[in-house]
């Protein structure tokens, strides 16, 4: 799995002069740092940062987005999908693409947590007995997946159709962008231990690059 950054607009200035244009205001330079766009907020700026967020006036943070390049599972872009408010999702798609798949797989089974009805605990689950365990039978299912989505587009299948055989643990990629708000929220909700873990895994990727561009406002956000 992975996650790229792709580009950003805006900065922690920009959601302090978003908040004061109310008031036909600006923020002041205080001091250039090295670099084009680098600068140093006030003591008073990182306040109203922290102010905003605290009671959710949300717009200013609207005005700084963020835009990835993100790989993983079926399963897990599934998941990550449902957040749509404030964000923009273009996925590859098998109705135009019919190279050969890759697949994801776990390196510890998890067993099902007790008295919830979804996650995982942290108990690792050896399921496979002695007579299977060399023939790795989830690699071999995946293999036979792609010998059958291959011999189907061979024969002439339209990859709309031939693509329905293929497992969750399928990997894809798409381009996320959207607001500093929105992806706070995405983050705020799969960074929990009780997200899946694999959706956690990129969840703190975007944690970890959100930080790095915004770090007075992402700090603000995070709860």
């Amino acid at each position: 799995m992975f996650c790229e950054f792709i580009d950003s607009m805006g900065t922690d200035k920009t959601v302090v002069d978003a908040a004061r244009v109310s008031f036909s205001k600006r923020t002041q330079w205080y001091r250039n740092l090295p670099g084009p766009g680098i600068f140093e907020l006030s003591d008073k700026d990182k306040r109203l940062i922290n102010y905003l967020a605290k009671h959710e006036h949300w717009s200013p943070f609207g005005h700084c987005s963020l835009s990835f390049h993100i790989g993983a599972p079926v399963f897990v872009a599934r998941q990550l999908v449902k957040h749509t408010v404030g964000l923009c999702w273009n996925e590859v798609s098998r109705r135009y693409v019919d190279e050969k798949p890759s697949f994801y797989y776990p390196d510890v089974w998890r067993g099902r947590p007790v008295d919830k009805k979804q996650g995982s605990s942290d108990v690792e689950v050896e399921w496979l007995d002695r007579e299977t365990r060399t023939g790795r039978p989830v690699q071999d299912l995946c293999s036979d997946a792609i010998e059958l989505y291959e011999r189907m587009i061979e024969s002439g299948v339209a990859p709309e159709q031939a693509r329905m055989i293929l497992p969750q643990n399928m990997m894809t990629e798409w381009y996320w962008s959207g607001s500093l708000y929105a992806f706070a929220r995405v983050c705020n909700l799969r960074c929990k231990d009780d997200a899946q873990e694999e959706t956690q895994e990129i969840a703190w990727m975007i944690d970890e690059i959100a930080r790095e561009k915004f770090p007075v406002s992402w700090t603000a956000l995070r709860t």
